[in-house]
């Protein structure tokens, strides 16, 4: 019998969760043995899991799981350095030379354990299973204009938190554009096809802001870019990938432009990769705006963990398009599975 554990998350302002109740009924009713550990932070509450009859751990308790369990997680571990002998399934960022991804594969490696990187569930023909994308396009969105409306009142953005949901949002957002008048700002979303650029798109749109929206036709002769300096907010939603063009490269931040605030929603700053070469590192919760110039003011904002402003609309989201992969976790060798565990081996090959 497979068992899969739910892992409380340990990050700071991390209350998602992959799975909910109604998903976990869906795993016991299927035959598997399903472990969900209690959390001081998690959105939805311990009780609905309890309800289900399923096994309930304590909080931070999986390093002494069974090592046959399945760890089941979203952010980051731990950076304690110990090595890992158990597969976990969580979002790795491991893949594309990142240095935090480089030690997390070397503590697997050592630990003979397996990373199945939620990034990388794909189905056959390459496209990701499930994702957190629309929800971390609209708070990502969000949080740009909360970046631009500090700018408008002659300052820099302050703290974010969490929502009770969207409509909580849309009301302090819209109280915050309205009180410094009726000047909007254009945006252009990179990536707007997409899940995370209709969200991003979608936000943008119930707050007035004329949205200018790209894809990889708009993209394809690779630049430069001049388009994206003329509008006052960028939104990247596009993830970095080899062969990525660059839309905002190192001289934009003396260069004539409107440009005033980069959402890089994708939020991937030390991938070589990164289509955003003004700024080396992601921003967070308490500081949301980084100011790469001066004259004249220019911020990114890159959050790398922002549907968790909406943390109960993106994990019910998310959980129901990863169900049905999690169903098929009796087979590990083939499929969604197969694909990621291949990945992961290819990249552990020389740790």
């Amino acid at each position: 019998m497979t068992h899969i554990w739910v892992r409380a998350e340990q990050r700071q302002n991390e209350e998602r969760v992959g799975i909910t109740p109604q998903g976990v009924s869906a795993m016991l009713a299927a035959g598997f043995q399903v472990t969900v550990e209690e959390s001081s932070v998690r959105a939805i509450p311990i009780a609905g899991y309890s309800a289900t009859g399923c096994a309930i751990a304590a909080e931070n308790s999986w390093p002494d799981a069974p090592r046959d369990a399945i760890i089941f997680g979203l952010k980051e571990l731990p950076e304690d350095g110990t090595p890992l002998p158990h597969r976990h399934i969580l979002f790795g960022h491991a893949y594309k030379g990142q240095p935090a991804g480089a030690e997390l594969l070397r503590r697997f490696k050592a630990g003979g354990g397996t990373l199945y990187d939620i990034e990388y569930l794909v189905d056959a023909d390459g496209r990701r299973v499930a994702a957190f994308g629309y929800w971390a396009g609209y708070a990502g969105a969000a949080v740009a204009l909360k970046c631009w409306a500090a700018q408008a009142r002659g300052g820099i953005a302050g703290p974010v938190a969490k929502y009770a949901g969207k409509q909580a949002l849309l009301s302090d957002l819209g109280a915050e554009l309205a009180a410094i008048g009726t000047n909007r700002p254009r945006a252009i979303v990179i990536g707007a096809l997409g899940r995370v650029g209709t969200g991003a798109s979608d936000l943008c749109e119930a707050m007035g802001v004329t949205v200018t929206k790209w894809d990889m036709a708009e993209t394809a002769h690779g630049g430069p870019f001049p388009e994206v300096l003329a509008h006052e907010i960028f939104l990247n939603c596009i993830l970095a990938r080899p062969g990525c063009p660059v839309f905002v490269p190192a001289t934009a931040l003396t260069s004539p432009r409107a440009l005033s605030v980069i959402g890089d929603i994708a939020c991937d700053p030390t991938s070589e990769f990164s289509p955003i070469k003004v700024y080396d590192r992601v921003t967070d919760w308490a500081e949301p705006a980084l100011r790469v110039a001066t004259n004249p003011v220019l911020d990114v904002t890159a959050i790398d963990n922002l549907p968790s402003l909406l943390p109960v609309e993106s994990s019910e989201d998310f959980a129901s398009l990863l169900l049905p992969s999690l169903l098929t976790l009796n087979d590990l060798n083939t499929g969604v599975w197969g694909r990621a565990k291949t990945l992961f081996d290819q990249h552990t090959a020389d740790k």
